[in-house]
């Protein structure tokens, strides 16, 4: 029971995640390491690829924004039956008409802005800026995902390893069974020591049993964060960290602050309300335009049928006296906002620094109880030895060997679990620092 309740604290403090992929992954083989499946997930993941379709959009609109500075040419042809038509008389000349009952014309208009006052050149910083935010936010995207994908990583290798041990444990109880089936044979052990044999051996079957329903559960999210069939076998190396020497608090976040990527949003966020700050304030700005157009009509005196070449050509200024105090109104929220970015960067700052705090603390700390469990483990396979000498000798029963061995197991597990935690913290930790892990 003991061992038991060990194992379902180790379950519950591994980190995992579930989340349902689509796409089929390129990766294959019995085992894969973290680096392979990152990989594969950052590349092919639907939420990423999403992602990434919103950069595409992001181009389009600096298109847009950038077509301001092109012409806008129409081709227009219109067929007109008009009535009634306008007539002059002259004494001596007789009547002449003015106009013609059947118009038709074909032109082709031309309408370019010549300069709007830093207008255009603003609009297209701005959906620049908005490109540069989206891209940021791809990355931030990838960071959350690597670190789902730990989490689940490090589960299927604490429970790939846990198995193993099981599995020794058990051909070391077979074994022992088979020695004392064999002692209560010639009558120098007890069936109590044998029964107890057993019911150890069935309490390591079940607690193998929910380890392979554990692992189960993790390949199965394994297979959806990489899009494979829930059939397919999948197996990961043993990646464990050896002991690193830790900087300076200062140091970790100073860098923190340069490459996570939450404070380039939050930067870029500031830069963007900065950007529309000026888009409303050119609102406003004078517009030059030139007009142009050519092409054929009727209606000309003195032949009003004949298809005459005529053209139009001009300059237009606009100047914007009063727009309904909507601009006033824009810039007030303009600057509203570059306030709230402004608490909403110091805020990030503020959760960086716990976080980085928080990941280096418990690396620390998983350091410390490796260095403990691998005592633990030592002194636990020695008293085991000596158990086992002792219980040959007839010294002690085979309950006292069986716990001595138990101990060993859950040291075993124990190391594990610290091991995986230290490695665990110091991926967090790297994404803490804003690190890309993939």
């Amino acid at each position: 029971m003991k061992s038991i309740f060990k194992l379902t604290v180790v379950l519950l403090l591994l980190p995992f995640g579930m989340v349902v992929g689509q796409n089929t992954g390129k990766i294959s083989g019995d085992s894969l390491t973290l680096n392979e499946i990152l990989n594969e997930v950052i590349h092919n993941y639907p939420s990423i690829k999403k992602a990434q379709t919103d950069l595409e959009s992001s181009d389009a609109k600096i298109g847009l924004a950038k077509t301001a500075y092109l012409p806008n040419v129409d081709a227009t042809a219109a067929y007109t039956l008009i009535g009634p038509t306008s007539t002059i008389s002259i004494p001596g000349l007789g009547s002449f008409q003015m106009n013609p009952a059947i118009n038709y014309s074909a032109m082709l208009s031309v309408t370019e802005s010549i300069y709007d006052f830093g207008k255009t050149q603003k609009n297209i910083a701005f959906e620049k800026q908005s490109r540069e935010l989206a891209g940021l936010s791809v990355e931030q995207l990838k960071q959350k995902l690597s670190g789902m994908m730990v989490g689940n990583f490090y589960s299927i290798l604490f429970l790939q390893e846990a198995i193993k041990i099981k599995d020794e444990e058990m051909l070391t109880l077979k074994a022992h069974f088979n020695f004392v089936e064999k002692k209560e044979a010639s009558g120098s052990a007890t069936k109590y020591e044998l029964l107890t044999t057993k019911v150890r051996i069935s309490a390591n079957e079940s607690q193998k049993t929910d380890l392979l329903n554990a692992l189960q559960i993790q390949l199965s999210q394994l297979n959806s964060f990489l899009g494979k069939s829930q059939d397919t076998k999948l197996k990961v190396k043993k990646e464990l960290f050896a002991p690193q020497i830790m900087a300076s608090n200062d140091s970790l976040f100073s860098y923190a602050f340069d490459h996570r990527n939450e404070i380039k949003v939050a930067r870029q966020k500031t830069e963007l309300a900065n950007s529309r700050l000026g888009i409303v304030n050119a609102q406003n700005n004078p517009s030059l335009n030139f007009i142009g157009a050519a092409g054929f009509k009727n209606g000309y005196i003195p032949d009003l049928a004949k298809f005459t070449p005529n053209f139009v050509a001009g300059v237009s200024l606009k100047v914007p006296l009063f727009d309904a105090n909507r601009s006033k109104y824009t810039k007030i929220q303009a600057q509203s906002e570059i306030k709230g970015n402004v608490q909403e960067t110091d805020l990030t700052r503020r959760a960086i620094v716990n976080e980085v705090v928080e990941s280096k603390a418990n690396a620390e700390t998983a350091l410390k109880k490796v260095n403990l469990s691998e005592l633990q483990l030592e002194q636990a396979e020695q008293a085991h030895a000596l158990a086992e000498t002792s219980f040959k000798a007839g010294v002690i029963t085979n309950v006292e060997l069986m716990y001595s061995y138990t101990a060993v197991t859950d040291s075993k597990l124990a190391l594990l679990k610290t091991k995986i935690d230290y490695s665990v913290s110091l991926l967090k930790l790297k994404i803490a620092l804003g690190e890309q892990i993939y």
